[in-house]
C-alpha cells in the first residue's frame, strides 16, 4: 500500500542547538550575565513546543523546494473570512472609538455583561450557567494558563494521552510535573490517561490514580473523539468520588454532530467539580481576533469550602485587563440570530473538509478516527514513527500534517490532519495523497 522508511529517527524532538547556551560559551564570549538563576521549571521543558518545530521544518522544506505549492493541514488555524455581520460589528465599534460619544477605555476585567449574558443564553441554555459565572478572555489557551495560576504548583494532575500539548507544558512551567523520563517521554508527576481506539478514546478510570486536577478535552484534540454522555457521567462521578476538579476544554463543541454533550454541564453533578474553557477561535474564525471564555460555577468549592470563583476572579483582575472591546463587539455579533447562523455555516464548511479528508484516508485502507465531531482527522500508520510519517508526506506531497507523538506518547504512529483549509486545497491534498499512497 505504501513504502515506509527507516525508524532510526529519535522518538522525541530534541531542543535545537540554537536554543542551548552553555555556561562555558558565555564565559568565552564575554557575555554579561545577571545573578538571577533561570526558572528551573523552564529547564524541564526538554522538547521544543510542537507547532514552532513544525513551522521550522516547513520553512526548511520551502527553501529546498522553492517552487512547490505547500498545503498546510497542520496547525489548526481557520482560513474562511469572518461572517460579514461580525466583521461589520467590529469595524463599526472601532470607528465609533474615534468619536467622543463612542469612545470607551477599560471595560470589566471579566468581560462585557451583555456578551456574558449572550453566551449564557445562547450556548448554555437550560444548563443553569449564569452570566456572573462567565469570564470573557482573549482565548482558551490564555485561560488555560490563568487556570494553572489559580491551581498553583502543589496540585497533582492527569491528562488524556494524547492531548493538546499546552496542558503538559503549562504544568511543567507551573512546577507540577516532576522530571521528564526520557525512556518514556512522560513527566514523573503527571498521570497520563491513555485514550486510544482500544478503549474507545476514554480512560480506564477504574485503574486511574486519583489526582487533584483532570484536564479533559471533548471533542478531543487531536483524536477528534467526542465523549459520550455515559463516558462523561463516569468522569464526573470519578471526580466526585476523588474530590477532583475537571478542567474541561470545550473549544470544539460546535462541531459535535451527534448526541454527544457539547458542555460538561449537561452532566448532573458537574457544576460541583468542573471548570469549562471555550473559545470563539474555531467557531467563528477568531484565531487572530482572540476571544474566549471560562465558566466557573458558584458550587465549585475548595477543600475548606471557599468558592473557587472568587479566587479566579482575583486572578483575572490581577493578571488581565479584559478582552479587547472590539473583539467583544464581534463576539456579541456572533451570538445574534443572524450572526450565529453564519458562524455555523463556517463550521459546516470545515466539517465537510474533514469528511473529504477522512474519506480519502479510508479509501486508501487506513484506520481513520475523528472527522465527524471535530475538524481533525486522526490517521494511524501502524509500525511507523509519526515524525517519519510527517517528513515522508511533506517530502513527497508538500503537505504539512502534525505528528501524533507531539500530543503524547500514545500518539506515536499517528498523524493529525486539519480540516481548516480552503476547499480547493483540501481537494488538491486529497488528490496528492491518493497518488502517493495508492
Amino acid at each position: 500500500m505504501y513504502k515506509m522508511f527507516s525508524t532510526t529517527t529519535s522518538l522525541f524532538v530534541q531542543p535545537r542547538a540554537s536554543l542551548k547556551v552553555e555556561r562555558e560559551d558565555i564565559g568565552i564570549r564575554g557575555y554579561y550575565s545577571t545573578r538571577v538563576a533561570r526558572n528551573p521549571n523552564l529547564e524541564k521543558l526538554q522538547t521544543n513546543y510542537l507547532f514552532p518545530e513544525i513551522l521550522e521544518r516547513e520553512l526548511k522544506h520551502v527553501e529546498k523546494y522553492p517552487n512547490a505549492k505547500v498545503i498546510s493541514l497542520g496547525v489548526g488555524d481557520t482560513t474562511q473570512p469572518l461572517p460579514q455581520p461580525v466583521a461589520l460589528s467590529m469595524s463599526n465599534y472601532a470607528r465609533d472609538l474615534s468619536t467622543p460619544q463612542g469612545y470607551a477605555g477599560y471595560g470589566l476585567e471579566r468581560g462585557n455583561k451583555e456578551l456574558r449574558r449572550a453566551i449564557a443564553e445562547m450556548l448554555y441554555k437550560e444548563l443553569s450557567v449564569e452570566d456572573t459565572e462567565i469570564f470573557v478572555s482573549d482565548g482558551a489557551q490564555c485561560d488555560l494558563s490563568r487556570v494553572q495560576l489559580l491551581l498553583g504548583s502543589n496540585v497533582s494532575i492527569a491528562v488524556q494521552d494524547p492531548s493538546f500539548p499546552g496542558y503538559i507544558d503549562s504544568s511543567v512551567i507551573m512546577g507540577q510535573s516532576g522530571d521528564l523520563k526520557n525512556d518514556s517521554g512522560r513527566y514523573g508527576n503527571i498521570k497520563y490517561m491513555k485514550c486510544t481506539p482500544e478503549n474507545d478514546f476514554f480512560p480506564d478510570l477504574a485503574n486511574t490514580a486519583r489526582t487533584d486536577v483532570i484536564f479533559f478535552c471533548s471533542p478531543n484534540n487531536p483524536s477528534g473523539h467526542a465523549a459520550s454522555r455515559q463516558q462523561l457521567q463516569q468522569l464526573v462521578e470519578f471526580a466526585q468520588v476523588n474530590g477532583s476538579i475537571i478542567v474541561y476544554d470545550a473549544a470544539y463543541a460546535a462541531y459535535v454532530s451527534d448526541s454527544s454533550p457539547k458542555s460538561i454541564y449537561e452532566i448532573p453533578g458537574s457544576r460541583k467539580v468542573a471548570i469549562e474553557i471555550s473559545s470563539f477561535s474555531k467557531i467563528a474564525g477568531f484565531t487572530g481576533v482572540r476571544l474566549g471564555w471560562t465558566v466557573v460555577p458558584k458550587e465549585l468549592l475548595y477543600l475548606n469550602g471557599f468558592p473557587v470563583i472568587h479566587d479566579f476572579n482575583r486572578i483575572i483582575c490581577t493578571s488581565f485587563n479584559g478582552a479587547s472591546n472590539i473583539a467583544q463587539a464581534g463576539g456579541l455579533a456572533c451570538l445574534t440570530r443572524e450572526g450565529f447562523k453564519e458562524v455555523m455555516c463556517k463550521v459546516d464548511y470545515y466539517k465537510e473538509n474533514a469528511k473529504i479528508l477522512a474519506e480519502t484516508f479510508n479509501s486508501l485502507g487506513f484506520r481513520v478516527y475523528g472527522g465527524s465531531n471535530a475538524p481533525y482527522v486522526w490517521v494511524h500508520f501502524p509500525g511507523s514513527r509519526s515524525w517519519d510519517v510527517f517528513n515522508w508526506i511533506l517530502d513527497k506531497t508538500h503537505i504539512i500534517t502534525v505528528p501524533g507523538i507531539g500530543f503524547g506518547p500514545a500518539g506515536e504512529g499517528y498523524i493529525r490532519v486539519s480540516a481548516f483549509g480552503h476547499r480547493e486545497n483540501i481537494l488538491e491534498a486529497s488528490k496528492r495523497l491518493k497518488t502517493l499512497l495508492c
